[in-house]
């Protein structure tokens, strides 16, 4: 017996002679990376609004507020790609470059009403409140929180275009602005 296995023993020592051997090897390389929390609004299918003449020429409105239509502005493709993100619009009421104290029974501010639709369940809507002397202009509003990723055409509609206690007009160039900003959620 001893000598079978010695035998075996110095077979297993002779080159050439495969045993449970592998002529292959293997070893991994891991990839890692990241994507950044993103929110980015579409070009706004309009970047200036003109309204024109402000006031009625004619009629039993000569010099107050005429009636404007509702305007609207394309944001496409605008998207978030982390969930929790909610849109805020920040409006300034429209004022008259001239500053000067206004005359009673005048005004110097239209006021309008901004939304923005498509993004969560609640869009975010302000109406500015400007007074006739175009104090306190700015309206700030925050809508619902979007729960997921998305990516939408948002759109802004600019309505409700009013004057204080119905007030003339002064004359002169008016000018006002929306602000959009889409983002994180901000909890209080």
């Amino acid at each position: 017996m001893k000598r079978c296995f010695i035998s075996l023993a110095a077979l297993a020592m002779v080159p050439g002679v495969a045993y449970a051997q592998s002529d292959t090897d293997q070893q991994s390389v891991t990839l890692q990376g990241n994507v950044a929390s993103l929110c980015v609004l579409g070009a706004p299918s309009q970047s200036s609004i003109d309204l024109g003449q402000l006031v009625a020429t004619s009629g039993t409105r000569v010099g107050r507020i005429a009636a404007i239509g509702d305007q609207h502005v394309t944001l496409p493709g605008s998207f978030c790609n982390f969930a929790g993100t909610a849109l805020t619009v920040s409006s300034d009421a429209m004022l008259a470059a001239d500053s000067s104290a206004v005359q009673p029974g005048f005004a110097r501010a239209v006021n309008y009403t901004s939304s923005v639709d498509n993004w969560a369940s609640t869009p975010p809507t302000v109406t500015t409140a400007a007074t006739a002397g175009g104090g306190t202009p700015n309206a700030t509003g925050t809508g619902g929180v979007e729960p997921l990723p998305k990516v939408a055409d948002l759109d802004l509609s600019l309505s409700s275009f009013t004057v204080p206690s119905d007030a003339l007009l002064v004359a002169g160039d008016y000018a006002g602005s929306v602000t959009i900003t889409l983002g994180p959620a901000v909890s209080d």
